[in-house]
């Protein structure tokens, strides 16, 4: 297999970005103004969407950093009232 030297990847993004911005050039002003109102209605999604996850990356976060938590959960549905014969599916006998 032959892997890109890093020289051959900036290469590649220098062309990338050059034919980006030759495209952006030759789009009409109307054309322009309406990519850029879908740009900032899918950044504002993206947004959106993190402020949303943020509180389940913090709850990871704690989960790896903090072990208790795993013995506090399976405390916690082994005393549900589960039939036994679920419990010993789930392993919690």
């Amino acid at each position: 297999m032959d892997s890109q030297t890093a020289a051959d990847k900036k290469g590649i993004i220098n062309r990338v970005n050059t034919n980006l911005q030759d495209f952006w050039s030759n789009l009409s002003e109307n054309q322009q103004s309406i990519l850029k109102k879908i740009w900032s209605i899918l950044t504002y999604k993206w947004q959106w969407q993190i402020v949303l996850n943020a509180p389940f990356l913090v709850i990871w976060v704690l989960d790896q950093t903090i072990p208790a938590v795993h013995s506090f959960d399976m405390q916690l549905i082994s005393s549900l009232p589960i039939p036994s014969i679920i419990k010993t599916y789930l392993g919690f006998s």
